[in-house]
């Protein structure tokens, strides 16, 4: 140093660089993706409300002896969550950050990161169903980029030195202010301060600049790898929350039902559902469902069957559009009405059975023993029959119908569900229904018994007859004579009607067979493959 004395003004002029770098260093940030703060409430309450999130982001954080990781979750969660996710600008970013800006860069660019969000956007239980899905791969991406972080980490100590040795310069000049003249000049030792405090800054400046460009250029030769492993963490994820939607929709719960359903008690729903004794069917369910809504949806309004042409008659609910047409046509309403007193209308002509059902429908599911076996595909006859008694169940709730749920097997084992029209049908219960598998033999009185009492109940409460009974079995078992007769006797008071399906034994409903004897309606199913093996059941119940 000179030890000369020196001006505030010129002191000033040369610490005016490091004037502007002084302070907190605004515009850094630890987030890659922009937030609101409803957005980090959201991933608060997400995290207080997910075990598994807080214990990654700890094992992370532990791992790998920053906040760095735990950030990375935060980021990843709200690249799925919010409808429009914005990554800030590279320079906006603390370096140490930088990997995890390069990494939810690469999420958002993949095509199955879009895909994925599709699932996860607005929904915080499927964002975090996401993060933890792509666990492993995080894992690994954290892993592989340790040289770079360990770059990152170096070029964020060597800007944090900077911003210090910038807020020294201010304080230096500050201190000679205090201590300068009337005219200015500053004592030796004070301006001597500055410029060593000056002199530090553009070192520090000078070393901060090769470190981040020595991070930035790590970064760079490790992007084409961090993209690749963002691509499969994408796609693993996309698959977890797109298999669980489609376990869900399967079991017929709808969005609706999830917003207002609790994480936890979501999160346990999903973990019965995947690990259930119907998991592996859940395909078949949704199959069953599905095809069960198409039948509705053929079915005609005002008509008794499929329509098939047209035919000549006094129905005035079958009259074709071109015959109302005449209505309208004063000259032409005196011919409407001589035709429709001689019955010589053009209607629509239609065959086929009508769904005359107005009573509850009970489907009767034999769970014996032999309802285990497996068939074509690999599908169990029970899983056949449940996923029909499923798909039953939706068709009584669409008509505005009871639902009830026999499960049988011997004399002495029963269990019934009821599903009544007017209360929601939860899915636990439904699940309940589902899951349960009684074994032991085969016995049709019980069960029968038991449905022709429930609609005798109802028919006596509500004067509501014409139910439906569906009997879904594989095995043949005799009815006494008395017992025999009482049933057809309570089968004419009540107006029921008994569909019998016989899964995967055609000698079942053979001629002279007790369940051909019981039933109006047979059918066989051999292919459990087939759904569509049941539809005409669900045209006509």
């Amino acid at each position: 140093m000179d030890g000369t004395p020196s001006r505030i003004d010129e002191l000033a002029g040369r610490a005016g660089t490091w004037l502007g770098l002084s302070g907190t260093g605004p515009g850094r940030h630890t987030a890659a993706v922009v937030a609101d703060r409803f957005d980090r409430f959201t991933w608060r309450d997400t995290c207080a409300q997910s075990a598994g999130l807080r214990e990654l982001a700890e094992e992370l954080g532990e791992r790998h002896g920053h906040a760095a990781a735990p950030d990375l979750l935060a980021d990843v969660f709200l690249a799925a969550y919010k409808a429009g996710p914005r990554v800030r600008e590279h320079a906006e970013m603390v370096p140490s950050r930088l990997v995890n800006h390069q990494i939810v860069t690469a999420l958002l660019e993949s095509a199955e990161f879009a895909e994925l969000r599709r699932e996860t956007a607005g929904d915080p239980y499927a964002a975090a169903m996401a993060v933890l899905a792509q666990a492993g791969a995080v894992r690994g991406l954290l892993e592989r980029s340790r040289p770079e972080q360990r770059q990152a980490d170096r070029a964020d100590r060597a800007r944090q030195a900077a911003e210090d040795a910038a807020n020294a310069v201010s304080e230096a000049l500050r201190s000679a202010a205090e201590e300068a003249g009337e005219d200015g000049t500053v004592a030796a030792e004070a301006a001597d301060a500055v410029r060593q405090a000056v002199e530090a800054a553009e070192a520090a400046e000078a070393e901060a600049e090769r470190a981040a460009e020595g991070a930035a250029q790590a970064l760079a030769a490790a992007a084409p790898g961090l993209r690749t492993g963002a691509r499969n963490a994408a796609a693993k994820a996309a698959g977890a929350v797109r298999e669980e939607a489609a376990l869900l929709r399967a079991w017929g719960v709808g969005a609706g039902e999830l917003e207002r359903m609790p994480f936890g008690r979501r999160a346990l729903l999903a973990e019965r559902l995947r690990t259930g004794r119907l998991a592996r069917w859940a395909e078949l369910i949704g199959r069953f469902r599905q095809m069960a809504g198409g039948e509705r949806a053929r079915k005609v309004e005002n008509a008794t069957g499929e329509l098939v042409g047209v035919t000549l008659g006094d129905d005035l609910s079958r009259v074709i559009p071109s015959e109302l047409a005449h209505l309208g046509l004063p000259e032409l309403r005196a011919v409407f009405a001589v035709r429709y007193a001689a019955g010589e209308l053009m209607l629509y002509d239609s065959r086929g059975e009508q769904a005359t059902g107005r009573g509850a429908i009970i489907a009767c599911v034999d769970t014996s023993h032999s309802m285990y076996e497996a068939g074509p595909g690999g599908i169990t006859r029970e899983a056949w029959s449940k996923a029909c008694a499923l798909a039953l169940l939706d068709q009584a709730r669409h008509a505005g119908r009871d639902f009830v749920g026999i499960l049988f097997s011997a004399a002495d084992r029963l269990r019934v569900f009821r599903f009544p029209a007017g209360e929601p049908a939860g899915i636990d219960r439904v699940l309940d229904f589902a899951e349960t598998f009684l074994g032991g033999g085969t016995s049709y009185q019980a069960p029968l018994s038991a449905a022709g009492e429930l609609l005798a109940e109802e028919f006596d409460d509500a004067a509501r007859g014409r139910g439906d009974i569906v009997m879904i079995t594989d095995d043949d078992c005799g009815v006494t004579e008395a017992w025999m007769r009482s049933w057809n006797d309570a089968k004419r008071r009540l107006g029921f009607r008994v569909f019998g399906v016989v899964v995967g034994a055609p000698r079942v409903g053979a001629a002279g067979s007790a369940l051909e004897a019981l039933c109006d309606n047979l059918r066989c199913v051999e292919d459990f493959t087939d759904v569509h093996a049941a539809a005409d059941l669900f045209r006509v119940i």
